[in-house]
């Protein structure tokens, strides 16, 4: 029986240096948590989207869709990985894992997440992550078998105190995908993605 996996939007963050909540921001004329949740939903039956600071104003924005649960995370100060172990927490029980995407990177391409899940059914390693130009980014796959682990992990460290803890459970998938480890983080990151500037608050 093929592996089922769900997937986990984080969307929890504060935007501080963007200035505007993040997952609100245009990409084609949507925003970006609409965007992204589209193109994930090509690709996973269930996405659990994680939101925290700003919630009220992502929460309206979320595509009202029966396969899209939508999670507070009331200490989404302490980080992503906080807001993770929340989204982990909410997956059905029998999900075999985790296709985790950030609320921030929209430009991936649907073709990648595709090629991730791919390589975490052929390869059966239980953490998958998309790599481009040697730099390693989102999507990444956590198997259930990682969730107690990321769950105990340091908060302060994020998720990649579990990736780096043994590089033998790590399967990379070099992508021709700039998306990947696309930071947007200010309106100038926005400007130099050819993306339309945070709107006037």
């Amino acid at each position: 029986m093929a592996k089922h996996l769900e997937g986990v939007i984080l969307a929890a963050g504060e935007s501080r240096r963007m200035g505007y909540p993040k997952p609100l921001l245009d990409i084609g004329g949507r925003t970006f948590i609409e965007h992204i949740a589209e193109t994930m939903l090509a690709v996973v039956p269930r996405l659990v989207i994680v939101i925290g600071a700003h919630r009220d104003r992502v929460r309206v924005a979320i595509p009202r869709d029966p396969r899209i649960a939508i999670v507070e995370n009331p200490d989404y100060a302490h980080g992503q990985l906080s807001s993770l172990k929340v989204g982990l927490s909410t997956l059905q029980p029998d999900a075999s894992g985790a296709l985790v995407h950030l609320g921030d990177h929209p430009i991936v391409r649907t073709e990648t997440f595709r090629a991730i899940v791919d390589s975490y059914s052929r390869t059966g390693k239980p953490i998958v992550i998309a790599r481009h130009d040697g730099h390693r980014g989102h999507p990444v796959i956590f198997d259930r078998t990682m969730f107690a682990e990321l769950q105990s992990a340091p908060e302060q460290d994020g998720a990649r105190y579990v990736v780096n803890a043994d590089a033998s459970r790590v399967a990379y998938v070099d992508l021709n995908d700039s998306g990947i480890n696309l930071d947007l983080d200010t309106p100038s990151d926005l400007a130099r993605a050819g993306l339309p500037p945070p709107p006037k608050e």
